[in-house]
C-alpha cells in the first residue's frame, strides 16, 4: 500500500480510497482539488502502484490504511471518500476501525454478494476474464471506455490511453485482478454492523442505477443515516475520474451541510 499526501498545510483530513484496476494517478486531479481545503490522504491499494506488490484482500486494504493513518498521527478523520472498491473500503472501515470519521461519501460502493458461493465464483471468473482481456488489448480498453468520454479535459486521448495501458500491462498481475474482484464482492462485515455517528452519503451515477440498487439497500440497512444521491447523466466513477472541479464542489457541498 502507498499513501500520497496533498495539502499538508491543512489540519482537516480527507481520506480517499481508489476504485479497482485503475492506476493511482487517475485520481490525482480530484485529490489535488480537495487539497485546497484539506490534508488529503490518497490511499492506493497494493497492486495498484509501481512498488511491485499484489493485492491480497479488501480486509487487508482497510486494516493497512487504518494502521498507516495512525502511524501518521491521524486520530480523527473529518471526511472520507471511496469509489467502487474504495466505497467498499469505506463501508468496512466505518464498521471495523476505531478511528472516528465525521463524514463519509460512499460513491457506488460495492457490498458483499448475498449469492451462493458457487455463483460468486462464476461472477469473479467473468470479471477476471474481462479485466485481463482489457489489460492485453488497447482495442478492448477503448471499446469498454470510449476515449471521447473517458479522456480527461486537456489530455490527448492516445497518450492518455497508452499510459493507462502500459501501466496496467506491467503492474496488474493476474493474482491482483482475481483477488480484487473476489474480495471486493465477498468481503466480511461484522454482524450486526456497529452503529456509528458518521454522517454518510451514498452516491451513484444515473447510468448505473440498476447495478447499485442492492448496494444502496445494503448500505442503508447497515448505516440507516445514509443519504442517497443520484447524479444525472454520469456512469460508474465518472465524477471523480473526469470532473475534478465538479467533484470538489459536490464533496464540499456535502461536507458543509448542516
Amino acid at each position: 500500500m502507498k499513501i500520497y499526501e496533498f495539502g499538508l498545510e491543512h489540519e482537516k483530513t480527507f481520506v480517499m480510497f481508489q476504485c479497482a484496476a485503475e492506476p493511482w494517478w487517475v485520481f490525482k486531479a480530484s485529490a489535488e482539488a480537495m487539497a485546497r481545503d484539506y490534508h488529503v490522504y490518497l490511499v492506493i491499494a497494493d497492486g495498484h502502484d509501481e512498488t511491485g506488490t499484489e493485492f491480497v484482500s479488501l480486509e487487508k486494504n482497510v486494516k493497512d490504511a487504518a494502521d498507516a493513518l495512525r502511524q501518521r498521527g491521524v486520530a480523527r478523520i473529518e471526511a472520507m471518500y471511496g469509489v467502487s472498491m474504495g466505497g467498499a473500503s469505506v463501508i468496512r472501515f466505518l464498521a471495523t476501525e476505531d478511528i472516528p470519521v465525521d463524514r463519509a461519501i460512499i460513491d457506488a460502493g460495492i457490498t458483499p454478494y448475498p449469492y451462493p458461493r458457487f455463483l460468486c465464483r462464476l461472477i469473479a471468473v467473468k470479471d477476471w476474464v474481462m479485466i485481463m482481456l482489457g489489460t492485453k488489448s488497447m482495442r478492448m480498453m477503448k471499446l469498454a471506455a470510449p476515449p471521447n468520454r473517458w479522456t480527461p479535459q486537456g489530455e490527448d486521448p492516445e497518450e492518455h490511453y497508452r499510459k493507462i495501458f502500459d501501466f496496467e500491462k506491467h503492474h496488474f498481475t493476474p493474482r491482483t485482478i482475481w483477488n480484487v474482484f473476489w474480495s471486493t464482492n465477498n468481503y466480511a462485515m461484522p454482524d450486526p454492523v456497529p452503529r456509528v455517528n458518521t454522517r454518510i452519503a451514498y452516491w451513484w451515477g444515473e447510468e448505473e442505477r440498476k447495478a447499485r440498487k442492492n448496494d444502496l439497500a445494503y448500505t442503508r440497512k447497515a448505516y440507516p443515516q445514509t443519504i442517497p444521491k443520484e447524479f444525472p447523466g454520469l456512469a460508474h466513477a465518472e465524477l471523480v475520474l473526469m470532473f475534478p472541479e465538479r467533484f470538489y464542489r459536490e464533496v464540499t457541498r456535502f461536507l458543509s451541510e448542516e
